[in-house]
């Protein structure tokens, strides 16, 4: 967690009025940091749980960004472009100004933070960049990454990028999250409303497993990682990687546990084959501290 100071730490969110980036806002706000949030669009009254600053900005790498940075610390970088609801596959029908947004503009971000003196910048990256895998192979921040969609392909590019980028001056880190669920945003569903609406229809669900992630413990990881040591991440001039999951989740067992809260008695869909998934090592992260919850939390669902 981030230590409160005698100074407020600035801390720059580009998409914090995003599934994953309000999270990480309302962490920060808790340890009463100055938030700023980087969007196309001011949030709606009320969207925070404190007061949080807003400067336009966008994905677009002509864009001038550079005053958006000039008392920032930190930069924590969660903008994505892409197709509502969706992140593989999110290019629709546009893959080449898919693949501008989210690399040339999420590096001419990184630059325009390097140039304003920013020490540190976190970016939101993806367990896409490991593309399949043998089945049962665990996933590891050392292996090879072989990403089989565009989305993935993105975020190792930007990574890689980040990593020529790094010097004693400038700290960039990475975090592989996997599925991020919680509760959303004011007036905004969460990840599982459509399923859960489904499945109290009647309707045949589809057996699936899947790594999941809540989005207060990723924020917790965002924290650990903005106020660790930069010796302890690594070497001064690297741009290190941290997974970060935490359940192996059977939608059968998602299911359940709403069936069970929400009083409803139908068929649950078959389990699906866990033997054959990739599950991802945090053992990096953990190493620094982070405990992630350990368990399916439906409260605010």
């Amino acid at each position: 967690m981030l230590q409160v100071s005698a100074r407020m730490t600035t801390i720059l969110i580009s998409g914090a009025t995003g599934y994953a980036g309000r999270f990480i806002a309302e962490a920060l706000l808790a340890d009463r940091h100055d938030v700023i949030a980087l969007s196309r669009t001011p949030p709606p009254a009320g969207f925070f749980s404190g007061p949080v600053r807003w400067m336009a900005g966008s994905l677009d790498p002509d864009v001038d960004h550079d005053t958006a940075f000039d008392k920032a610390d930190i930069f924590v970088h969660c903008a994505f472009a892409h197709l509502p609801g969706r992140y593989r596959g999110g290019e629709g029908d546009d893959p080449a100004g898919f693949a501008r947004a989210n690399v040339d503009g999420t590096l001419a971000l990184m630059a325009a933070a390097k140039r304003a003196g920013v020490s540190r910048a976190i970016f939101l990256s993806s367990r896409a960049v490991y593309g399949p895998k043998p089945p049962g192979t665990v996933l590891v921040e050392t292996m090879d990454c072989a990403p089989d969609t565009l989305y993935g392909e993105t975020k190792l590019a930007v990574e890689t990028a980040l990593a020529a980028m790094a010097d004693e001056h400038f700290q960039p880190v990475s975090i592989r999250a996997t599925g991020i669920y919680g509760p959303a945003g004011p007036g905004r569903a969460h990840k599982w409303a459509g399923l859960f609406e489904a499945f109290s229809a009647g309707d045949a669900i589809a057996p699936r497993i899947g790594t999941e992630v809540h989005g207060d413990d990723l924020a917790n990881a965002v924290r650990l990682l903005a106020s660790m040591p930069a010796e302890r991440l690594g070497a001064l001039d690297t741009a290190p990687v941290f997974n970060a999951s935490d359940l192996l989740l059977d939608r059968r067992d998602l299911l359940s546990a709403y069936a069970e809260k929400a009083g409803i008695d139908r068929p649950l869909p078959p389990r699906a084959d866990a033997a054959a998934f990739n599950a991802m090592d945090c053992a990096r992260l953990k190493a620094l501290g982070w405990r992630p919850r350990g368990a399916l939390d439906l409260t605010g669902l």
